[in-house]
């Protein structure tokens, strides 16, 4: 008896063939919706920045703005290192450094804050972590708070000179920010 296997004949060319059609059809459709969730080129722009730190005298602070949020940068004195380095992380309210740079559960040491052979620069998300307020702190005249970092006025909490918590309802320190020196007056956040 011989196999009765179908050749394919035209009406299954046409099945296969309007059915790739309308899928490439459905494809082209849909890549215009698909593309426009993409991030556009502003946004991409904004996740990465570089600051120029060489007109940063010791002692200032500047911000800038990185993916929407305030940045602080502060050029930190000898004596602002020397206090900082002196506070036992026992003592603190939070004890993560919250440093994007290094694992998670790093302590919060002053050395875990910053750089290792930048230790006088301070970057750091200036959002006090409690409400999202913005601490004062970084403009000349502005209080510093009990421990010469920042203040938040909002609600009373008191950041040290690396950004850490000391004194209020804020429940973290201030998350430092993924960042790189990328020379020796140059950095890259993000």
């Amino acid at each position: 008896m011989a196999s009765h296997a179908e050749e394919p004949n035209r009406r299954d060319f046409l099945v296969i063939a309007g059915n790739a059609f309308a899928a490439v059809g459905a494809a082209v459709t849909m890549w215009p919706f698909i593309h426009q969730m993409n991030p556009d080129k502003s946004a991409q722009a904004l996740a990465s920045t570089e600051v120029d730190l060489a007109p940063v005298k010791q002692g200032q602070a500047i911000t800038v703005m990185w993916r929407g949020k305030p940045v602080f940068i502060r050029n930190r004195t000898a004596d602002e290192v020397k206090a900082a380095n002196a506070t036992p992380v026992d003592k603190l309210p939070d004890h993560v450094a919250r440093n994007a740079n290094l694992a998670a559960n790093a302590e919060a040491t002053d050395a875990n804050r910053t750089i290792k052979g930048k230790e006088n620069w301070l970057v750091a998300v200036g959002i006090c972590t409690h409400l999202g307020c913005i601490p004062k702190g970084q403009a000349l005249g502005d209080e510093k708070g009990e421990f010469g970092g920042w203040f938040c006025p909002c609600h009373g909490s008191h950041y040290d000179t690396a950004g850490r918590i000391r004194k209020g309802p804020a429940p973290r320190n201030l998350d430092i920010p993924p960042y790189a020196f990328i020379s020796d007056t140059k950095i890259k956040i993000g």
